[in-house]
């Protein structure tokens, strides 16, 4: 019998965050995909090393998610056996939602952008991937306003409080 998917990620222990992520698109859904790794990459992502600034997913062949260009620095201790830095992973996912991505990629001109990669509860390696489109110049400065706004909003909520 299947295992009912939580509502909400249970993200134990992040260890990559893509915060531009927020800044360059519009989120538009949120999955939660495995990633698949060799042993020295897994034991470099639990010290904390890793980076996915510049990283981005793709779909090959209607089949099958790529995550690309994410780097997991060679584990310290790791031998001749050690990864390679930044090559593509596989994520993995159900193939209902593989081709679900496909077609917002396809038709909308949509990205999937990786926001974070982190430890699950029971202690897997996740990536959770968005789908997102692009914003333009003048929706970031509507962004960065609206940030400042809030800001100064709970700054003056402070002082009369």
């Amino acid at each position: 019998m299947a295992r009912p998917k939580p509502e909400a990620f249970n993200k134990v222990k992040t260890v990559a965050e893509n915060r531009r992520a927020r800044y360059d698109y519009h989120i538009e859904d949120k999955y939660e995909a495995g990633i698949a790794l060799t042993g020295t990459e897994v034991k470099s992502l639990r010290f904390g090393e890793g980076s996915i600034a510049e990283s981005y997913a793709e779909v090959k062949d209607g089949m099958e998610i790529w995550l690309i260009n994410a780097n997991i620095p060679e584990f310290s201790h790791g031998n001749r056996f050690n990864h390679e830095p930044k090559r593509p992973r596989k994520l993995l996912l159900n193939a209902r939602e593989i081709s679900k991505l496909h077609g917002a990629v396809a038709r909308q001109g949509m990205t999937l952008v990786p926001l974070s990669i982190y430890f699950n509860a029971r202690g897997r390696a996740k990536v959770e991937l968005a789908l997102a489109k692009g914003k333009k110049a003048p929706d970031k400065r509507a962004t960065e306003k609206e940030r400042d706004w809030k800001r100064e909003q709970g700054r003056l909520m402070r002082e009369r409080g």
